[in-house]
């Protein structure tokens, strides 16, 4: 039988009491307080949300609670992601170059499902090649509706090569898509700090009139020729390129970014707000979330194929959603080792409540320095690698500026 060694002297947390939370850049999102499970018996939905005065910082693992899949025609498999993005409480229109959305999250749906953008990764050509168009670099990039929705699942989400579940387009199965009474909920935040609310809002964007969907400013080209690009015809017919839509300003009720400033429940003074786009029978709409570029600045760690995993260098408050907004700041440092003894691998597994940027030290019985992990964040899995060392007791020192904890590990041969 594997023992886990949990050492007695951990700090108890502190508890605050304050004011309840009411900040949509906290509250919005689905904190899974009760270690419910979704695909594949993995952990669900945000696993912490954490603040401070200017930030928050959402942990997660891409796996929402309902149940997802089958994919068709597509090979891969959701997996934990362990997400640490990061997104500003103060954020602001970007007044210089634009900012194209990448490849990867573009954001976190509020279940921590990653956003992704209306393209499938490819130029019409199947390569990952760009051409130039005079001055200006471009691509005619095919859309993921298209060219991947048969792999969409019955909540339009797919994994991606890398296990990452995710949505192109409207999160079917995240909130009602088919209550044009209501003004839809905030369903998400997009890496500048603005939210992405679903389908529908005020008619006026004072906050008066009939709730009605929001429509996309996106108008279909009537071209019969691509420049550069592939011919018009039944092969690639128009919309099976994410250029051969046009921004139209006036055609519908959002901008070029796909989103208005307006007044919501949520933001009765007005603030900037994606929009998911479907159409009347309910069917994505381009740009789908996102248009082409961000409204507001984007901060650096969340983007591209491999973002998601900054590191939280300052103080923060574990937001903890209860009924009497209670919210808790948590000090002590909280883990588990397993498996231990341990032949090769060993995995630090940190609490959910546990402190931030925690360092493990790992000593030999001589007390020498063997291994250092860094930046060790709540709700996260690390590796220990302990392959090359020899059997014998080692001491893990687990520590913060003002906290340190120390677990006996048993390496086997």
């Amino acid at each position: 039988m594997r023992k886990i060694f949990i050492i007695c002297g951990m700090l108890l947390p502190a508890f605050v009491l304050k004011a309840q939370i009411t900040d949509p850049e906290i509250i919005s999102w689905k904190v899974n307080t009760t270690g419910a499970t979704g695909y594949g018996g993995y952990t669900s939905n945000v696993q912490t949300v954490q603040y401070s005065a200017t930030q928050v910082y959402v942990s997660c693992g891409a796996i929402p609670e309902y149940s997802i899949g089958p994919w068709p025609s597509n090979p891969n498999v959701p997996s934990p992601q362990n997400f640490v993005c990061k997104f500003t409480r103060t954020p602001t229109q970007n007044t210089g170059t634009a900012i194209y959305t990448a490849l990867g999250n573009i954001g976190l749906w509020s279940n921590g499902v990653a956003v992704f953008n209306p393209k499938d990764g490819q130029y019409w050509n199947n390569s990952t090649s760009s051409f130039t168009m005079g001055a200006t670099t471009s691509g005619w990039n095919r859309n993921a509706l298209v060219y991947e929705g048969v792999s969409f699942d019955a909540c339009l989400g797919h994994p991606s090569p890398t296990g990452c579940y995710h949505n192109h387009v409207n999160p079917a199965c995240l909130y009602d898509d088919t209550d044009s009474t209501h003004h839809s909920p905030i369903i998400g935040y997009a890496f500048d700090g603005f939210p992405i609310y679903g389908a529908y809002a005020y008619t006026n964007t004072d906050g008066t009139g009939a709730i009605k969907r929001m429509k996309s400013s996106y108008v279909l080209s009537t071209a019969t020729t691509r420049a550069l690009g592939p011919p018009v015809n039944s092969t690639y017919p128009l919309g099976n390129m994410c250029e051969d839509y046009v921004y139209t300003a006036g055609a519908g009720d959002l901008d070029v970014h796909n989103g208005r400033f307006c007044v919501t429940p949520e933001f009765p003074a007005g603030m900037y707000c994606y929009f998911v786009t479907i159409d009347a029978n309910l069917n994505p709409a381009y740009p789908f979330v996102l248009g082409p570029t961000y409204y507001g600045t984007v901060q650096a760690g969340n983007t591209g194929p491999t973002g998601g995993h900054v590191t939280i260098s300052e103080s923060t408050t574990v937001y903890t959603p209860t009924a009497a907004g209670i919210a808790e700041l948590q000090n002590g440092i909280k883990f588990q080792i397993v498996p231990n003894p341990v032949a090769d691998y060993a995995y630090i597994y940190m609490d959910v409540n546990s402190a931030n940027n925690v360092t493990g030290r790992l000593y030999n019985e001589s007390g020498q320095l063997v291994r250092t992990i860094e930046h060790l964040q709540p709700s996260i899995a690390y590796t220990l690698d302990m392959t090359d060392l020899s059997a014998g007791v080692y001491m893990l020192s687990m520590e913060t500026g003002t906290t340190r904890v120390m677990q006996k590990i048993i390496k086997t041969q």
